[in-house]
């Protein structure tokens, strides 16, 4: 572009993540049983490890990876977890240098995103927006996908599995559902999404405790929040029914306080707790039901990666 005519500062922060980034997300084929499946991953390791979505790999044990540069390799799933939706390929052949994964927890909202992927096919998309909210839930397949990021960056099918980036380029999260117009939703890169992709790495499985709720931060009301010394909770959406928390008694409405004796304020705090040395074991909960304090006990059940 003319030195007179130079980019505005958004468009050469989006533009600039475009550059760095978009080498870096590869045009995924999946083969499946009804026919062949379109995605997107990520190169987030030197040694050709891509992370992408559970659902875009489904059962199928390989595929295709197609970077910008015009080059394709084959991959093997390593691991998927659907509980978190996601999952981990190694390519068999070179790659991209990696992507820098950054941390979803410091996002705020408003914060400009911009989202790299191959939607419908068309490899190399970029849209860029805001972070819409934090900490919501995502229900799918039967079960429950927590703490996801929603933006308004345009997504389309085809961009599951690709990256949410923030102005720096470090990946704040995995694209991975288109809810409406306007509104996508992403699995954000954190501590705990940490622990997944390491123990699909190491173990191709991750081992979770799952009660079977949709949740979103909500408020304590007014006349508990000095009593309580806290001004939120999580409030539960939706009940999965025949999980875990549905059958101690949880319902849509009550607003989780604490877990394990823990205060829960946010989807992640919930998570924290939910790996494997919580399965089978009793788990007290405390929630505001109807004005009034609730305590119930909920043993969370396995969910194992395929």
């Amino acid at each position: 572009m003319e030195a007179s005519r130079p980019l505005d500062a958004y468009s050469q922060i989006v533009a600039g993540v475009a550059e760095r980034l978009t080498p870096k997300v590869a045009s995924l084929r999946v083969p499946h049983s009804s026919g062949e499946g379109l995605g997107s991953g990520v190169v987030f390791t030197g040694d050709g490890f891509l992370l992408t979505n559970a659902h875009v790999v489904g059962r199928a044990s390989g595929g295709t990876a197609s970077f910008s540069d015009g080059t394709s390799v084959p991959f093997r799933v390593v691991g998927a977890d659907p509980l978190s939706d996601l999952a981990v390929l190694r390519a068999n052949g070179p790659t991209p240098e990696p992507a820098e994964l950054g941390e979803a927890d410091q996002l705020v909202v408003g914060q400009l995103v911009v989202a790299v992927g191959n939607p419908l096919g068309l490899a190399g998309s970029v849209t860029a927006g805001v972070v819409s909210a934090l900490g919501r839930s995502l229900p799918a397949r039967g079960r429950v996908i927590e703490d996801v990021i929603q933006t308004d960056a345009a997504l389309n099918p085809g961009n599951s599995g690709g990256a949410l980036a923030d102005a720096s380029a470090k990946v704040v999260g995995i694209n991975t559902a288109v809810a409406g117009v306007g509104l996508g939703l992403a699995v954000p890169v954190n501590d705990t999404t940490r622990r997944i992709i390491s123990a699909l790495m190491r173990d191709g499985r991750v081992r979770r405790a799952y009660l079977g709720l949709a949740m979103t931060p909500g408020p304590v009301p007014a006349a508990w929040r000095e009593r309580l010394g806290r001004k939120t909770g999580l409030l539960v959406a939706e009940v999965v029914a025949g999980g875990p928390a549905a059958r101690a008694g949880l319902r849509k409405g009550d607003l989780l306080l604490t877990v394990a004796g823990k205060p829960v304020a946010v989807a992640q705090d919930l998570q924290r707790l939910m790996f494997s040395d919580a399965i089978g074991r009793p788990l007290s909960i405390t929630v505001m039901r109807n004005g009034a304090l609730v305590d119930v006990i909920a043993e969370p059940s396995e969910l194992v990666a395929a």
